[in-house]
């Protein structure tokens, strides 16, 4: 039993360590295909609304879709962004940990 707790203090060792960033780009990677079809369903939703309003119909349906197209593709590159932000600050603190143990 004192094997199989060690084992487990080992896993959640790197569990503990891990940033308050990263816990926050998973969440949105999570939710990225949801908000993308989100976005697009809202969009057409819009464009069909006001085609049945204006009597309009297909073109409306049509420029909705593609601004939901649109936010949801912002969407991806705003995570992305983030993502790279991400990546980047751990390697540079990653970096610097590493020449100060190479120079000292």
């Amino acid at each position: 039993m004192h094997f199989a707790f060690c084992i487990a203090c080992l896993y959640t060792a790197d569990v503990a360590q891990t940033s308050p960033g990263t816990w926050q780009l998973i969440g949105q990677l999570g939710t990225l295909g949801m908000s993308f079809v989100l976005a697009l369903i809202l969009g057409f939703g819009a464009g069909f609304w006001l085609d049945s309003m204006l009597n309009t119909k297909p073109w409306l349906s049509f420029i909705g879709f593609f601004f939901g197209l649109a936010a949801a593709v912002l969407n991806v590159y705003r995570v992305l962004q983030l993502s790279n932000e991400n990546s980047k600050s751990s390697k540079g603190s990653m970096g610097s940990k590493g020449s100060k143990g190479s120079n000292g």
